[in-house]
């Protein structure tokens, strides 16, 4: 895949060639490519010359460095305790109704993924939950439903 491997070049240009450097990589494929393939990962251990099982490791470790492929709005729902007791459970049985798939799905058309995540840091604004990179704060019903179909027109 020769545009994997001249991003990958390019972010390794940018950020350096130290294992220093990984995260910033890994954050830079999930910018351009949405998510990182197994060739994107081959490609960054070869550059930084360390083994793939330290790229695989550190790209599955942490839930916001997606290894598979998402869709265009990636709806993250934060499942603390402090966002469940808040109404987050029926949020995204909310969503899951709109967008007709379940958490850890990706409609059909690629438009929309749902997933659920660790604290996003807004415990005290629950419940709270990102689409793509913009936070949604003291989440009810009908604002979800408000957010969701503005992305469904986008």
């Amino acid at each position: 895949m020769p545009e994997i491997k001249e991003l990958v070049k390019n972010l390794a240009s940018k950020h350096g060639r130290t294992r220093e450097s990984l995260i910033p990589i890994l954050q830079g494929v999930i910018h351009e490519e949405r998510y990182i393939s197994d060739e994107a990962m081959t490609e960054i251990a070869r550059e930084l010359d360390i083994s793939a099982a330290q790229v695989y490791g550190t790209a599955t470790f942490y839930s916001f460095l997606d290894t598979q492929p998402r869709g265009k709005y990636v709806i993250r729902v934060c499942k603390t305790i402090s966002c469940a007791m808040k109404g987050k459970n029926l949020l995204t049985q909310e969503i899951e109704d709109m967008l007709k798939i379940k958490v850890g799905e990706t409609t059909q058309n690629k438009k929309f993924s749902l997933l659920e995540t660790n604290c996003l840091g807004w415990c005290h604004k629950g419940p709270a939950m990102l689409v793509n990179d913009e936070a949604y704060t003291d989440l009810t019903s009908e604002k979800v439903r408000e957010i969701i179909n503005e992305y469904m027109k986008k």
